[in-house]
């Protein structure tokens, strides 16, 4: 498809990528949705923790959320929102360990778990929706284009469509740009809630990790090489981010999946721009508007230019 020209026009005061990534978090104020919890027993004996809305429509959005985010992220209840008053029902789902409770496993949940996604999808079918949007932002937008490109043809007919936003899709390069010294305040807090996730694995499997001089680790190259890559049955950081990038299988997606990545995100380098797979793709849409920040598409009014976007590319390309 061709690239989508920018709709996107922000406010004056946010038009910096930093600003625009930082705003959302501290100064947003939305809703939170109505919803029930329920435990996704998986087959490897783990589990993830899924809020759905009350089942009220035929269609429904599964939302996932970014690096250490959940359910409760205010991206998630902007969208949820947004959706529900358009007739959709939605389902926000928590990977492992990111919804208040440590997972069962050493596992963890990291950027490539589209068979996580997948357990979750083969539960929502079961529900007998007609029509299902898969949407995801940052993490969960790579994870979202990886499981549309694994499965290709092979879908449930039921899925119709794909949205992601911000999406670290080649993650060397992304790793590398959030290691910039620009990106240090992000690259803290990401560091201070993964290495205490770590922690707590040691905690309940003793012994099994080795925390020596893990206050020290300050990038992702460094973290991902020590903890997320052995973990997670990848040979180092490298293979990793190799086999978890959604980038090289954005070709082979079949429905239609619209890919949302602002011009002046501080965490995505030109790498994470995909025109030349757009414009030979029959099924990727890539919008790429001038300011946004990371995740911070933000407008006047209770809804945000991310969620209207959204909501009109579904039912353009939902009959």
């Amino acid at each position: 498809m061709p690239i989508i020209p920018p709709s996107y026009r922000p406010p004056l005061f946010v038009r910096n990528g930093h600003l625009a990534t930082i705003y959302p978090t501290l100064f947003r104020r939305v809703g939170s949705p109505a919803t029930d919890r329920e435990r996704l027993e998986l087959p490897d004996g783990d589990f993830m923790d899924l809020d759905w809305s009350p089942q009220t429509n035929s269609r429904l959005a599964i939302i996932g959320h970014g690096l250490e985010g959940e359910s409760s992220a205010k991206y998630i209840c902007g969208m949820s929102l947004a959706l529900q008053r358009r007739g959709w029902d939605t389902l926000a789902w928590n990977c492992r360990g990111c919804s208040g409770e440590s997972n069962r496993l050493l596992r963890s949940y990291h950027s490539g778990s589209s068979d996580d996604l997948a357990h979750v999808v083969d539960h929502a079918t079961a529900r007998n929706y007609q029509s299902i949007a898969l949407i995801g932002f940052s993490l969960g937008g790579n994870i979202v284009l990886k499981y549309l490109g694994e499965k290709g043809s092979k879908l449930y007919p039921e899925i119709k469509a794909g949205v992601a936003f911000s999406v670290p899709c080649d993650l060397a390069s992304s790793s590398i740009r959030l290691g910039g010294w620009d990106n240090k305040i992000y690259m803290l807090r990401f560091m201070e809630s993964l290495k205490e996730k770590i922690i707590q694995k040691n905690n309940k499997f003793p012994g099994t990790l080795n925390l020596d001089g893990i206050n020290s680790i300050r990038t992702f190259a460094q973290f991902d090489h020590r903890f997320t890559a052995p973990i997670n049955g990848f040979t180092d950081a490298n293979d990793y981010w190799t086999r978890a990038s959604s980038k090289p299988l954005l070709g082979a997606i079949q429905i239609p999946s619209l890919m949302i990545q602002a011009a002046n995100d501080p965490f995505l380098p030109k790498a994470c721009f995909p025109e030349e797979t757009a414009k030979t793709s029959k099924s990727l849409h890539l919008e790429v508007p001038r300011h946004g920040g990371h995740l911070g598409f933000i407008s006047r009014g209770a809804e945000y230019w991310s969620e209207k976007r959204c909501a009109d590319f579904l039912e353009e390309v939902i009959l």
